[in-house]
């Protein structure tokens, strides 16, 4: 077992009900799952492998390939589709130069949809790692983007 998945999971009892918080704080720790520690959590919760892989690719939330430095997040919720989200992840697509769910080659991004953020007041929104962008447009992505120095 790798030693840095040995630390995340010392602070674990190794009980089944554990799981999905396991699998959190791995993602947590290392920005995504990586397959092969899937193996080494069913070992430590003694569950077979293919309730751990089940269980991770059930939830939506967890993620099998390492994400960019900055996620950019782009809601699909109805609001925001009413609102020009469309327009906005093409724009963000084309600017980054990747598809929804792809990171660039750099590793500098990862471009991601979600269901809703919860801010649907300020539509079209998208989250830049933890930072919600509101009312934006094509246009203000490239302002976004200019600014934070990106392409």
């Amino acid at each position: 077992m790798d030693e840095r998945l040995r630390t995340v999971l010392c602070s674990f009892a190794g009980s089944q009900e554990e799981l999905i918080p396991i699998l959190q704080k791995v993602q947590e720790t290392f920005g995504y799952i990586p397959k092969e520690y899937m193996v080494d959590i069913a070992k430590f919760i003694r569950v077979p492998e293919s309730k751990v892989f089940g269980t991770a690719t059930f939830y939506a939330q967890f993620r099998f390939t390492p994400t960019g430095e900055t996620r950019v997040m782009v809601c699909r919720g109805t609001a925001c589709h009413v609102k020009g989200a469309p327009q906005v992840l093409s724009e963000i697509e084309r600017r980054l130069g990747v598809k929804e769910g792809e990171t660039t080659s750099d590793m500098k991004y990862s471009l991601d949809t979600v269901a809703c953020i919860g801010c649907c007041s300020l539509a079209p929104c998208i989250m830049v790692n933890k930072k919600v962008e509101a009312n934006m447009t094509p246009k203000k992505i490239g302002e976004l983007f200019k600014k934070d120095g990106n392409p």
